[in-house]
């Protein structure tokens, strides 16, 4: 390609990428505000004036390579390139706003105003009739695909599972966890407010699911640890040397439940079970440890996990 038709190639694209770019945002904002206020019917005749419109001046940015460009070489023939490059490239805007939907990192405002001139550039480039600038628009256009298709939405699904490890750990002195008793594992554990909480249930399926184990992580609400001053109906609480709180509800048919207290750090923590007996429920409070990133992550990945605000 000679200099003289090189620098009219560059300045034909350029114009096209400032057009769409200054138009399209514009475009754009009126038919969401005119879908607001009158419905989509209301939208129609904005769209059909700014298409116009787009059409037009896209026509006269062809007007530079009318030597160059086959299609752009009198007026009917320009009209026909503006309308293709109008409609190929609003598909490229639309894949582009499907992107963005999916939470796709496009940069600042102002970068994402200039990418949408991008896809009418791209689409221009087409049909200059020389091979370099023809392969630099399907680099560029591989690239779009690419990054809308495959980066972009990895990029987001990470950045997605970072903001979710990080709502968890939200309170770090909160989240501990214990050594699942035998025959049993962590079933569900949910992170609130103020309190961790973990319910442990038997591996099996066929066995009886009401025999379970929860264990709650929760602020020191007091600077020693003591039974309440009231009891209900078949309670009773009594407090070791070490300052174990041992409570024990009676239920009619002989079964009874046992909740066991301890300070641990800056936290307490309740383990309680109708069916385990007391060694396994201390054996839980002797086996807290901090939730690792591995625990996290396969609590997270199976599903086992929630957050509750």
């Amino acid at each position: 390609m000679q200099k003289g038709r090189g620098a009219l190639t560059a300045l034909h694209l350029l114009l096209v990428w400032a057009t769409a770019a200054a138009l399209l945002p514009t475009l754009g904002f009126g038919l969401v505000a005119t879908a607001w206020s009158g419905g989509v019917g209301a939208a129609v005749p904005v769209f059909a004036l700014g298409a116009v419109l787009m059409v037009g001046l896209l026509a006269m940015a062809g007007t530079p390579v009318r030597t160059v460009v086959p299609l752009c070489g009198s007026v009917p023939r320009r009209l026909g390139w503006a309308v293709l490059v109008f409609a190929l490239g609003t598909l490229g805007v639309l894949a582009g706003l499907a992107a963005y939907g999916g939470h796709v990192d496009l940069g600042s405002a102002g970068t994402r105003i200039a990418l949408t001139g991008a896809p009418y550039a791209v689409v221009a480039a087409f049909f200059v009739p020389n091979r370099w600038v023809r392969l630099g628009a399907l680099a560029v256009l591989g690239t779009g695909v690419a990054y809308g298709g495959f980066v972009g939405p990895a990029q987001a699904r990470e950045r997605e599972h970072e903001a979710k490890v990080a709502r968890y750990r939200e309170h770090p002195e909160l989240l501990y966890l214990s050594a699942a008793p035998p025959g049993m594992r962590v079933s569900h554990a949910e992170v609130g407010p103020a309190y961790f909480g973990v319910d442990y249930h038997p591996i099996r399926q066929d066995q009886d699911w009401s025999g379970y184990v929860s264990l709650t992580m929760r602020p020191a609400l007091t600077p020693t640890l003591r039974c309440p001053e009231l009891l209900g109906t078949g309670e009773t609480c009594t407090v070791d040397a070490h300052g174990l709180v041992r409570t024990v509800r009676a239920f009619p048919g002989g079964t009874h439940a046992i909740t066991l207290t301890r300070r641990h750090r800056s936290a307490e923590a309740v383990v309680t079970s109708q069916t385990l007996d007391e060694p396994g429920l201390r054996r839980l409070l002797d086996t807290l440890h901090p939730l690792s990133d591995t625990e996290l992550e396969d609590l997270m990945r199976e599903k086992r996990i929630d957050h509750r605000n």
